[in-house]
């Protein structure tokens, strides 16, 4: 009797289990609909504060002082304060060539002649775990940390990290944040971060799928941005198959950071300026005008305005003269 009893239960708790599984996209789905609705507020707006990923080109000697002119007219045009430079991948046991930027110190020089109140920060990453590089074992760590020195010792202004991906909770990241910090000293620290979790269960529910963390809690996303001056999420990649979930995804993901983030750091929300995302529908649903929209939704629905806090445009490279006609009538002159 007890036994069926039991197995009347187990039967009723996994029945339960599937009808709120099968309910919960829909209701989420519905919940970004909404969010991304409504007229953002005047004010709501680029403040100067925005980034841009740069490619391998501008350090390894394949850009020249015309391309560094061009880039400098660009810019001067937006609110972009701050670029990331991509001058890794860190090889597998963690050291970093400095091969892989023989032309840095040229690039810094030039830009800065152009620019000089744009701030330069080495982007630094790899593929971790699964055979590639561990940022659980200790040796690895440390020649992680001596290429950041390295780094900043050719005369970059900071180091931007972009691991992929890293676990919810994964202690050795924080530890390497830690270490990295008198590393950089007064310079800038930042991090491109995964997206935060959007709803309840989703973080353990996507894992289940796909075999890591593409979300992150909460308050891992919090310890992250307590140890760096700004985070970078990148809201993009999001699979969502209509520019309204795209939307209220990118609406959710500024309105959970800036409750998340104190005011003295800096909150970048990650633009798509690609047309690359592997997935057909990703392409005509994540654009940097809906991005732009997005982030300023959530904004307006904050109530104030935030000086640290902007749009950072992925990636230089692939974007096109739509993406920065966006970027200017969406974000920085809406």
């Amino acid at each position: 009797m007890i036994t069926r009893t039991r197995a009347r239960r187990g039967l009723r708790f996994f029945v339960a289990v599937a009808a709120l599984l099968l309910v919960l996209p829909g209701v989420a789905a519905a919940t970004l609909t909404i969010q991304f609705t409504g007229t953002p507020a005047a004010w709501a707006k680029s403040g100067g504060h925005d980034a841009l990923w740069l490619g391998h080109a501008w350090v390894d000697g394949r850009k020249n002082a015309d391309d560094v002119k061009a880039l400098a007219v660009r810019l001067r045009k937006t609110g972009i304060k701050d670029l990331y430079v991509h001058s890794g991948p860190f090889d597998f046991d963690g050291t970093l060539p400095p091969a892989k930027y023989p032309k840095a110190g040229d690039f810094l020089k030039r830009l800065r002649a152009e620019l000089p109140k744009i701030r330069v920060s080495a982007w630094l990453g790899q593929k971790v775990n699964g055979g590639r590089l561990n940022l659980g074992d200790p040796a690895t760590r440390q020649r992680v940390l001596d290429g950041a020195r390295a780094v900043m010792a050719v005369g970059f202004d900071g180091v931007h990290y972009d691991f992929e991906p890293v676990g919810n909770d994964d202690a050795d990241f924080l530890d390497l944040l830690t270490r990295t910090r008198p590393i950089v000293g007064g310079g800038l620290l930042s991090v491109s971060t995964p997206q935060i979790e959007p709803f309840p269960l989703t973080r353990p529910a996507l894992r289940m799928v796909i075999g890591h963390d593409k979300y992150w809690s909460p308050a891992y996303f919090q310890a992250v941005t307590g140890l760096t001056d700004q985070v970078a999420i990148m809201t993009y990649d999001s699979y969502l198959p209509s520019e309204l979930l795209y939307g209220g995804h990118v609406v959710r993901q500024a309105a959970l950071a800036l409750e998340l983030v104190p005011e003295e750091k800096t909150v970048l929300i990650g633009a798509p300026a690609y047309h690359d995302h592997g997935v057909s529908w990703s392409d005509g649903a994540e654009s940097v005008a809906t991005a732009a929209q997005g982030a300023r939704l959530a904004l307006t629905s904050h109530g104030t305005r935030r000086e640290r806090f902007g749009l950072a445009l992925y990636v230089d490279f692939a974007a096109t003269e739509e993406d920065w006609a966006e970027y200017d009538r969406a974000w920085f002159h809406p």
